[in-house]
């Protein structure tokens, strides 16, 4: 989706009005600071949500970043799997991109819990789910919360507004663009401590999603957040204190029905060191207290991840997420080609690069120049995958990456961790999904 950055008009739409030719609106759904959704039907009577990108509000020196955001989310809704509100269609109407999206008639999970008692075991199912089809895929939804889980027509759940998955250089007051209030308080009820206040090396992982999912039932289950209130900006410091210290109320959660079934869940999800929380969402998954008459299905295998798992050539990289998205490396036939076993990966920034896979980044340097080796160990019959490099002019050591090397949830060390498809290396910002050919 390109927009026309240089002809943008002011556009809004009332019901009977058609965009782009294509969708009749039947009513307004959201309203904010830099979007609008609509409810539409399409011309064969099929409704549908339609998000428009209000691009003639948005400053000029951040439009670029809010398009690619846009662009993501289009992206990541074309995942297939019944956990995620899908992306159907694309476009623009006077400068203005939209997304066209499922319509889910049941509103958000936030309205729901104050309308009837939830299954609970259904939500959390549904949730994650949506999280590990995300995962699979690389992306992390970094925004997880009641308002981003949609009910479907026929009462499963959803997840919505993938705009910042995998993106932490965004403005807090960027995170929604339907801009919302209340917003930047909901963000961080929700966020881990590694997140509030990022080192420069904090890389974005699963364990981000996991710590929002935590937060996310406890307040279902409860009524109230885990780690105080936080209804205004004095109750900010001490909410993100007892975050970052562990600190949240057990004994309002034992108090309430089932809720000790879900404590050690939530003990596992709530861990301010994300090193010390659970690592994937299927380990979550297997502790779910099942029940409660629910009709769902208890395994799937790609969640919407469908590639190539078995190995007949060798391996490949292939970018998920950063701004080389798309792009694959063949680390069997780079190997060949170099008569070597070796291969490197690092920042590509404009100049003479030794690296064999180069990554571009723009507008900021998460991935070192010398950031990880990747080996074909022929003893074991693996790729291997190191952080740092060998840098004969560096004092004649290994020096390491700035940001870390991850492989899933796990930290690489410079003795190595072999790779297989369907695993997901997080390098900076970005993510690669080992694969088969």
């Amino acid at each position: 989706m390109e927009g026309n950055m240089v002809s943008v008009s002011r556009c809004s739409y009332a019901p009977t009005d058609v965009i782009d030719g294509s969708y009749t609106v039947s009513s307004l759904l959201g309203n904010g600071s830099y979007g609008t959704v609509y409810l539409v039907r399409n011309h064969s009577g099929e409704d549908y949500a339609l998000k428009l990108l209000k691009l003639w509000e948005v400053p000029g020196d951040i439009r670029r970043a809010m398009m690619d955001r846009f662009d993501m989310e289009y992206e990541t809704g074309r995942i297939q799997s019944p956990y995620l509100v899908h992306s159907h269609a694309h476009g623009i109407v006077e400068g203005n991109p939209y997304i066209v999206m499922d319509y889910c008639p049941g509103g958000d999970l936030l309205n729901e819990a104050s309308r009837k008692q939830l299954n609970y075991p259904k939500v959390a199912y549904c949730v994650l789910s949506g999280l590990k089809s995300l995962h699979a895929n690389g992306k992390v939804h970094r925004d997880l919360k009641p308002e981003n889980v949609l009910v479907k027509g026929d009462g499963m759940y959803a997840l919505t507004d993938f705009g910042i998955s995998g993106d932490r250089t965004k403005r807090l007051t960027e995170m929604n663009i339907i801009g919302k209030p209340r917003q930047i308080f909901g963000t961080y009820a929700y966020m881990p401590p590694e997140q509030v206040n990022p080192r420069r090396e904090a890389t974005v992982l699963p364990t981000t999603d996991i710590f929002s999912f935590g937060v996310m039932m406890y307040q279902l289950l409860t009524g109230v957040l885990p780690f105080g209130e936080l209804d205004n900006e004095s109750q900010l410091i001490p909410y993100l204190k007892n975050s970052k210290g562990g600190i949240w109320n057990r004994n309002t959660l034992l108090s309430v029905q089932g809720g000790e079934q879900w404590a050690h869940i939530l003990e596992g999800c709530l861990k301010p060191n994300l090193k010390e929380r659970y690592q994937s969402v299927d380990e979550i998954l297997r502790t779910i207290p099942m029940g409660g008459g629910m009709d769902i299905p208890q395994s799937e295998s790609t969640h919407g991840a469908f590639f190539n798992r078995t190995v007949k050539n060798g391996l490949l990289l292939r970018v998920m997420q950063g701004d080389d998205y798309g792009r694959v490396f063949y680390l069997d036939d780079l190997v060949a080609s170099k008569r070597n076993s070796i291969l490197t990966l690092g920042r590509y920034d404009g100049n003479y690069t030794t690296n064999d896979i180069a990554m571009v980044e723009r507008g900021h340097a998460y991935i070192s120049r010398n950031h990880c080796t990747l080996e074909l160990d022929y003893n074991i019959g693996e790729w291997v995958i190191r952080d740092g490099q060998w840098i004969a002019s560096y004092q004649q050591m290994w020096k390491k990456s700035t940001n870390g090397t991850f492989v899933n949830s796990s930290e690489v060390t410079t003795l190595g961790m072999e790779i297989h498809p369907g695993d997901i290396i997080s390098v900076g910002d970005n993510k690669l999904r080992v694969e088969a050919y």
